[in-house]
């Protein structure tokens, strides 16, 4: 190994990574900093907050009025008992809104599975012939809109006195920049 300029002919001593360590191509590093010094982060910290939108099949208006605060405490529950935090829950007949914190060892499409399959079975219990549509809107929350998306998903029922799930998610996939064809995403 030849000297580094102003190393005074001292050899370096080689660089060994302890494995499961590696950084990015190790050889051509040129941090003064020894790798000794870097160490991994130990824990993980994230602030992934979703709204996530999903309608029942066809759209139809199969929860009835009396059940949807209900709906909402399960929801929590099934967050809860699957270590992803509910931080608001509501809907109307026939669709759900909920915030949640996702944990970033979950994807998002299991976490909407775990919640629909457990909220389908139990809407079934309570003798509801019920079925969620295939599929759901997940948009990213930012920690200053927090309150503002919670609010929002509190209080459904004033906002669709005024406009449709239809219209409420066309305009949701608009904000968002995410392109749709309105025959897919209603068909």
């Amino acid at each position: 190994m030849k000297a580094r300029h102003g190393s005074a002919g001292k050899r370096a001593a080689p660089i060994r990574v302890p494995q499961g360590r590696h950084l990015c191509d190790i050889r051509h590093r040129q941090s003064s900093v020894p790798v000794r010094k870097i160490a991994r982060m130990a824990h993980q910290y994230s602030n992934l907050l979703i709204h996530c939108v999903f309608s029942t099949k066809e759209r139809r208006n199969l929860i009835p009025d009396a059940l949807i605060p209900k709906l909402c405490k399960y929801f929590a529950g099934i967050g809860r008992n699957h270590a992803i935090p509910v931080l608001a829950a509501g809907g109307m007949s026939n669709h759900a809104h909920l915030l949640i914190a996702l944990p970033p060892t979950i994807p998002i499409a299991k976490a909407i599975q775990v919640v629909k399959a457990n909220s389908s079975r139990w809407l079934r219990e309570h003798g509801i012939d019920f079925a969620w549509q295939e599929g759901y809107g997940a948009f990213s929350v930012s920690s200053s809109n927090r309150e503002a998306v919670k609010h929002y998903i509190e209080h459904q029922a004033e906002h669709h006195r005024k406009r449709s799930y239809e219209k409420e998610f066309e305009t949701m996939l608009r904000k968002a920049g995410i392109a749709f064809d309105a025959n897919e995403a209603f068909g």
